[in-house]
């Protein structure tokens, strides 16, 4: 070994530059001791769309870790923007020559316009609030959960602090006297974000998993007639 510096201060060392010949094969638990920092997502608490959609995405794979997702909407979705994609190219690159091509271009229009219109409407009344659609869950106790999927949906009011989060069952036949049993829970956003946007990720996970848990465990906040 060298001779010690003289100087009182200590001295730094490259960890790159450590011999791995220096460290014994037992020093296993050395590594468990490591902890690696976390990257937190900061985000601008004044844009509600954006807090919304972060909530909404974290809320989303925190059910998904439990069930899983059904498509079948989504895709009957992007089949109408795709057939109306089509029409819209054909419309803008046809072979036929201008103005051969006026009833082309208005078959074209029309059926664009229609399709972008049936789009909109499933948006608005179809999907509304709903941020995930399941399938229905295979070995459950809860017998109705095993025949039919969950649909999630969310709000978060403009200039509110107050997240709602709602799961009942999707395609449940609810009437006026015999509502779909559900189960919702409401957060202040100040719950998952600090002053400075910083979002508690793992902490929205945890309490998803805590309503999910009741909503499989049949401990509704709101129940149907026949679950009584």
């Amino acid at each position: 070994m060298g001779k010690k510096s003289s100087s009182s201060e200590p001295e730094v060392v490259d960890a790159s530059e450590v011999d791995n010949n220096n460290y014994d094969d037992d020093d296993d638990d050395d590594d468990e001791d490591h902890v690696e920092e976390m990257e937190l997502l900061q985000v601008d608490v004044g844009d509600t769309v954006k807090v919304k959609q972060v909530l909404d995405e974290t809320v989303a794979a925190a059910v998904l870790e439990r069930i899983e997702e059904d498509y079948r909407l989504d895709n009957f979705k992007l089949g109408i923007m795709t057939t109306a994609c089509v029409f819209a190219v054909v419309a803008q690159f046809g072979p036929v020559p201008f103005p051969e091509s006026r009833p082309v271009l208005g078959v074209c229009c029309c059926a664009y316009f229609l399709l972008s219109g049936l789009l909109q409407l499933i948006v608005t009344f179809v999907d509304q609030d709903c941020i995930l659609i399941t399938k229905p869950k295979q070995g459950t106790s809860n017998k109705m959960l095993a025949s039919k999927g969950i649909r999630v949906s969310s709000t978060l009011p403009r200039f509110s602090e107050w997240y709602t989060i709602t799961l009942e069952f999707q395609g449940y036949e609810s009437k006026e006297n015999d509502p779909s049993p559900k189960v919702e829970q409401k957060w202040s956003v100040g719950q998952f974000f600090d002053v400075e946007g910083m979002f508690d990720e793992i902490g929205l996970m945890q309490a998803t998993d805590e309503v999910y848990d009741k909503f499989e465990k049949t401990k509704y906040t709101q129940e149907s007639k026949k679950q009584k």
